[in-house]
């Protein structure tokens, strides 16, 4: 039995039915858990298997479909040198799901970002605002359903191109 083999069966009978499927694609293996077990896995994975690095925290968007949301953690052992991914179904109902950042403190701009691109809560962060987009910005930007509106981007070569073209711009 290889040692991910371990991890995943140890990390089986600590949560039990919260873990909904294990998968191996190419060698890399992914946890499929339920939402309110992300908090649970991560600090027993993290104390038990040596994973003492979130290498990368990201979401994807499915809509029209349900669950909407997948929010997807990278976790990485520098001890055994391994990968293991999570994977946590999040409902478009109730976009929450609990932070890690108690367990691997650069959670915190990671959650930030997932929040201010997909809109998914992270139940206690300890500084849940908006990092990539203006503060006042309305709207998720990353999500499908996210309308997009035609305004050409202004550089410094096209200035002048772009402001002739406002309807409102004075002659």
């Amino acid at each position: 039995m290889s040692h991910i083999e371990k991890v995943t069966e140890g990390l089986k009978s600590e949560l039990g039915e919260q873990v909904l499927s294990v998968d191996v694609f190419r060698d890399q293996t992914t946890v499929v858990l339920a939402r309110e077990s992300i908090e649970e896995a991560c600090r027993y994975l993290n104390s038990e298997h040596d994973f003492d690095l979130l290498a990368a925290l990201m979401a994807v968007d499915y809509w029209p479909e349900e669950p909407r949301f997948a929010v997807i953690y990278q976790l990485y052992s520098l001890k055994h040198k391994l990968f293991i991914g999570l994977r946590v179904p999040v409902h478009s109902t109730t976009p929450e799901i609990a932070t890690v950042e108690t367990i691997f403190p650069n959670a915190n701009w990671h959650e930030r970002e997932v929040y201010d691109m997909f809109g998914i809560n992270f139940s206690g962060h300890s500084d849940l605002r908006r990092i990539l987009m203006p503060y006042d910005w309305e709207g998720h930007p990353l999500r499908k359903d996210y309308p997009l509106a035609h305004e050409e981007i202004q550089f410094s070569f096209n200035f002048d191109e772009i402001d002739r073209r406002k309807p409102y711009a004075k002659e």
